[in-house]
């Protein structure tokens, strides 16, 4: 007898597969994990699958959006620049928030839904899923709030 497999399976795997290589990061770069590990753990091929640099401007950025994964080239495997809101450049603590927010985009690409994208920043931080939620709104709150972010032109 054929099984065939439907879309709702290859969501489910994708989310296990996003759950699994989030607590990979988390086991080797845990407990808490703080800009210093971060940093480390984007250069870990078995957590973020293609390289990514962090650069901070509003260049790539819509109004209120705090960072935005811009591929560097042609193919994944070139790269990601992670651009991410000057406001969080002095901001180290809130790195992790965000930037495993965007690590779900760069490892699995346009596939990946907001909600595999909480799971794994969750999951990496070692958080309830809500929590995490609840952190990405208040950050994305925060952003919009400062002056120039409300898409207003000047």
């Amino acid at each position: 007898m054929e099984q065939r497999l439907t879309e709702q399976d290859g969501k489910m795997a994708l989310r296990d597969h996003v759950a699994a290589t989030a607590l990979r990061g988390l086991e080797r770069y845990g407990p808490a994990i703080d800009a210093e590990g971060l940093l480390r753990l984007l250069t870990d091929r078995s957590v973020v699958r293609f390289p990514v640099e962090i650069r901070f401007g509003t260049e790539r950025l819509r109004p209120g959006e705090p960072g935005f994964p811009e591929p560097v080239g042609e193919r994944p495997s070139d790269g990601y620049r992670l651009w991410l809101h000057p406001a969080l450049e002095a901001r180290r603590e809130l790195w992790p928030v965000v930037v495993s927010y965007y690590l779900a985009s760069v490892n699995y690409g346009p596939v990946v839904s907001a909600d595999d994208a909480e799971l794994f920043g969750a999951t990496l931080l070692n958080l309830d899923i809500e929590t995490y939620y609840l952190q990405m709104c208040a950050l994305a709150d925060w952003i919009a709030s400062l002056p120039g972010s409300s898409g207003d032109l000047p």
